[in-house]
């Protein structure tokens, strides 16, 4: 009987402990909803421009600037171009271009992330402002400099020549955002004991510019077409270029 009631009362205090936890949460995004109906948000299924912070810790700047909403999660140097897509109870999804949800916004504004960290989705609260993500233009020599250091980067990391292409005359900025994205998302794998043998046969990277946006992998020669009339939407992100090159593609650490 003594057993009983122990067990009893721990079941009695995980109650309490779940109902506060999911009273915080409620109250968490209800304050959010307050503070940015107070900001004047153009919509309320539209997070404005700014730097958020998630109940997980982790911290990322949304920048609405462009014709679509762009995400990146600090200390990465991938930037998510969302799209959204409509969700119950009035809900906003915004995906990336692999169809990941990465955030979910209700009608009254309050923001959810999602990450490999929290796949079943943190309250994010707006913090303060942000800056703009648009891709960098690094100039010719700058340029040479990066492709070379990226080449080296897999070279090591795979124990043979990775051969770096980029051909690219209408944006430069484009392409050198899917070089940095494709280059990272390769190393990743490399990291990865479970899916590094997937990389077995990749000799090169061929970064270029098409009529619309693409990843291909095949016989070893590994190629990602950007949209420049997209603008940053034109450029696969890591999850494409994961999906390409993995059997079974897995959720990107973002």
């Amino acid at each position: 009987m003594m057993a009983l009631a122990v067990v009893a009362g721990a079941l009695s205090l995980l109650t309490i402990a779940d109902t506060a936890s999911a009273q915080t949460r409620s109250n968490a995004q209800a304050e959010q909803s307050n503070r940015l109906r107070a900001q004047g948000s153009p919509s309320p299924t539209l997070p404005p421009s700014g730097r958020y912070v998630a109940e997980s810790g982790e911290a990322f700047m949304i920048d609405r600037s462009g014709s679509r909403p762009l995400v990146r999660f600090e200390r990465r140097e991938e930037t998510w171009v969302l799209r959204p897509t409509a969700a119950p109870r009035g809900d906003v999804i915004y995906r990336n271009d692999a169809g990941e949800q990465v955030l979910r916004v209700t009608q009254g504004g309050a923001i959810t992330v999602f990450t490999a960290r929290s796949p079943g989705g943190s309250p994010a609260s707006y913090v303060g402002a942000g800056q703009s993500l648009a891709p960098p233009t690094l100039g010719p020599i700058r340029l040479w400099d990066l492709m070379a250091r990226r080449s080296v980067m897999l070279s090591q990391a795979l124990g043979r020549l990775i051969e770096i292409n980029l051909d690219g005359d209408q944006s430069e900025a484009l392409c050198v955002e899917a070089l940095i994205v494709t280059t990272d998302a390769v190393a990743r794998i490399a990291r990865s004991p479970s899916s590094r043998s997937s990389l077995s046969g990749l000799r090169s990277i061929t970064i270029t510019e098409g009529a619309r946006a693409s990843v291909t992998y095949s016989r070893g020669r590994l190629v990602v077409v950007v949209d420049p009339s997209q603008g940053q939407a034109g450029r696969p992100s890591s999850s494409r270029v994961i999906r390409a090159l993995l059997p079974e593609p897995r959720t990107p650490n973002r």
